[in-house]
């Protein structure tokens, strides 16, 4: 059931984020049960794949991106066996698997560090000024005097990527799982493992360091040297059969650096996180899809397109409320190239503003007071008190009952029913998934975009109706229209041409 080497190029992917999507056990964690028992509703949804979080042994300092054992499943998510079930029945099911792939730091809990083996990390006499991300100086002393990198949080010692032995457990760590089946792999800070020769001083003298990563390189990201580490994987992907491919999660400081992640000897794609930062107005849209569709041309891939994940506010909430969020969807999934969606975008949530300090768990909260926390929330199955959960890790707020997976099922305007038919129109319709774009003339507030064959999308960011310069049958709309030809303000509108007005 899994042809097509190259699914990748217009796959909708859906990230599960282990701990709060389904729980099978009653423990209030979601597991790998979890989510085997959730593929008929993922099936139903439409999605290509799924990319799961990290769901390795891991005591949990940072969700899970802190892993003491890359061959192994923490048993908070359950067995290799279970993993093993899950692949082999989303397989059956039409659905491929990605695994999340941490190679820039382990868990101080991995055996290595434990074992004090230093030169498989960074060690050295005295710290320079390099900062954590997380907040606070990216060093730590140890006993005897010398200080550590981690560049994230302190239980995430950076790993000594100019060691082979690192190199050399990583290859073996991909076959791994190549070998238990799995698709692919999202890289994550796929820009980090190699630092600049000496460990250089930043040398910031206003703001925090981390805010430059966007715009300036620096010593700790983005190296020449990790493009090394690249071709090493590429050939094993390529030795195993089915298309197997890797995306990298990389924040750089050039559309250039970017496309040197991607090609025939390195990953096959690259998040584009500025689509996910756009604001919600007909120019930054599309600002940021002119620059990727050019940069995907450079290299030779299609980019793909993100509007909410587990680091990031969700996007109903970031575009200011529900009909803008289905808007915003509507216009991504009818763009070129590859989409990834976050479990529970599909139902509408929205970000959870509210939690208690002392129920909070992301370090980046207890070292700077920024809280990812609020996009993983676990999301809700029933109208029930519990939304589908037994006591969950992260309260679920009562309001959500009515954004429930049961709530929606048999609404035909719910979000859930806009998702499903969305995915269903792009997997039949030849104009969409692959291809190209051509941009229709429209009004400052709009996006008007066709798709060949004679796929129209028109995008209202204004504050008033528009009546788009094009007729034809309304194959799906993000929100209810008036009737007269017309498209709402916040309203997306797929359009099957047939004569031009």
């Amino acid at each position: 059931m899994l042809g097509n080497d190259d699914w990748w190029r217009d796959a909708v992917v859906y990230q599960v984020y282990p701990r709060s999507f389904a729980d099978s056990d009653g423990d209030g964690v979601g597991d790998l049960e979890g989510v085997r028992g959730r593929l008929p509703y993922l099936a139903r949804l439409g999605v290509d794949a799924i990319w799961l979080s990290p769901f390795y042994t891991s005591p949990m300092a940072d969700g899970g991106y802190d892993v003491a054992d890359y061959r192994d499943v923490d048993p908070m998510f359950g067995s290799l066996g279970d993993f093993d079930a899950l692949v082999a029945d989303a397989h059956e099911a039409g659905i491929r698997v990605i695994a999340d792939l941490v190679p820039n730091h382990s868990s101080d809990r991995h055996p290595w560090f434990q074992a004090g083996l230093r030169d498989r990390y960074i060690f050295r006499d005295r710290p320079n000024d390099w900062e954590s991300i997380f907040g606070g100086p990216a060093w730590t002393q140890v006993e005897d005097g010398q200080w550590y990198l981690h560049l994230f949080a302190p239980e995430q010692p950076d790993l000594n990527w100019e060691n082979p032995e690192v190199r050399a457990e990583f290859r073996d760590i991909l076959r791994f799982w190549l070998d238990r089946g799995v698709d692919g792999f999202r890289i994550d800070v796929a820009h980090g493992m190699v630092k600049a020769a000496g460990l250089p001083d930043v040398g910031a003298k206003d703001g925090r360091q981390a805010e430059m990563l966007g715009g300036e390189q620096v010593p700790y990201f983005d190296q020449d040297g990790v493009h090394d580490i690249y071709r090493e994987w590429r050939p094993i992907l390529d030795s195993y059969p089915g298309g197997r491919m890797a995306v990298a999660e990389a924040w750089v400081s050039s559309p250039e650096r970017l496309a040197r992640y991607i090609g025939p000897d390195e990953l096959h794609q690259a998040f584009n996180f500025d689509f996910m930062l756009a604001d919600f107005h007909a120019k930054s849209f599309r600002t940021v899809i002119e620059k990727s569709l050019k940069e995907a041309e450079t290299v030779g891939a299609p980019t793909t397109w993100v509007l909410s994940n587990h680091d990031k506010p969700r996007h109903v909430t970031r575009h200011g409320g529900p009909a803008r969020a289905r808007a915003a969807t509507l216009l991504m999934l009818a763009l070129p190239g590859s989409a990834y969606l976050y479990n529970g975008e599909e139902l509408g949530l929205p970000e959870v503003l509210d939690l208690p300090d002392e129920l909070r768990q992301d370090p980046a909260f207890l070292r700077r007071g920024d809280s990812r926390d609020g996009c993983r929330v676990p999301i809700p199955w029933t109208r029930s008190a519990g939304m589908g959960w037994t006591d969950p890790w992260l309260p679920i707020p009562a309001s959500w009952a009515a954004l429930s997976a049961q709530a929606q099922e048999d609404d035909p305007g719910s979000t859930l029913n806009l998702y499903r038919a969305a995915l269903r129109i792009r997997k039949e319709h030849p104009a969409l998934g692959g291809g190209t774009l051509t941009w229709l003339d429209s009004p400052e507030d709009v996006l008007a975009i066709e798709r060949d064959p004679g796929l129209v999308v028109v995008v209202n960011t204004g504050e008033e109706p528009v009546r788009p310069d094009v007729t034809g049958e309304v194959l799906l709309s993000s929100g209810p229209l008036p009737g007269d030809g017309s498209v709402p303000p916040d309203t997306t509108v797929w359009l099957q041409r047939s004569t031009v007005g």
